[in-house]
């Protein structure tokens, strides 16, 4: 019969090993980095949700352009938004390109059942991998954050999905 441990064993070796993530230089990854037409974008982790592969949508009449339509994503109708669009990109897309698009949704805390077209995923990005941060740009929407700068000179614009999710323009998808 195996050993079982002790409760006080269990709390030290969990003690022992919270000292140690503090003391270690632990990279702690904050952001999905992803690519929308020319956007370089950070999407906050606590505000995104899943991820999915383009499987295409149901079109909404009258809508406007950068509202693609609903999507079944998991059983959950989701509102899929071009988010190069959104952003001011007039790039139209074939059926090819959507093939190799992907789907981010925001976060289920964000109460707002959408999910954001992009072109491609570049990884985990956090503070460590950036040399300098910028202002937004003067004018630049609310939910346009700060730049930031990594060290081969990439800029990266930070997009909050909390604030996307309440803004006014977002939620009124009709043209």
């Amino acid at each position: 019969m195996a050993e079982r441990e002790s409760l006080k064993d269990v709390q030290l070796r969990l003690l022992t090993r919270l000292q140690a993530a503090r003391t270690e230089s632990v990279a702690m990854a904050s952001w999905l980095a992803v690519e929308c037409a020319p956007h370089r974008l950070l999407l906050p982790l606590s505000q995104a949700g899943e991820i999915f592969a383009w499987s295409g949508t149901q079109p909404v009449p009258h809508a406007r352009p950068w509202f693609l339509g609903v999507a079944n994503l998991r059983g959950v109708l989701a509102g899929v938004i071009d988010l190069a669009m959104l952003l001011g990109s007039q790039q139209t897309r074939t059926e090819q390109a959507l093939s190799e698009c992907s789907l981010v949704t925001l976060g289920s805390l964000l109460d707002v059942n959408a999910a954001l077209l992009i072109d491609r995923f570049a990884g985990l990005r956090g503070k460590q991998d950036f040399v300098a941060d910028e202002e937004p740009a003067p004018g630049a929407a609310a939910y346009l954050g700060g730049v930031k700068v990594d060290a081969h000179g990439g800029r990266w614009q930070v997009l909050d999905l909390q604030v996307l999710a309440g803004d006014a323009e977002f939620l009124n998808i009709g043209a």
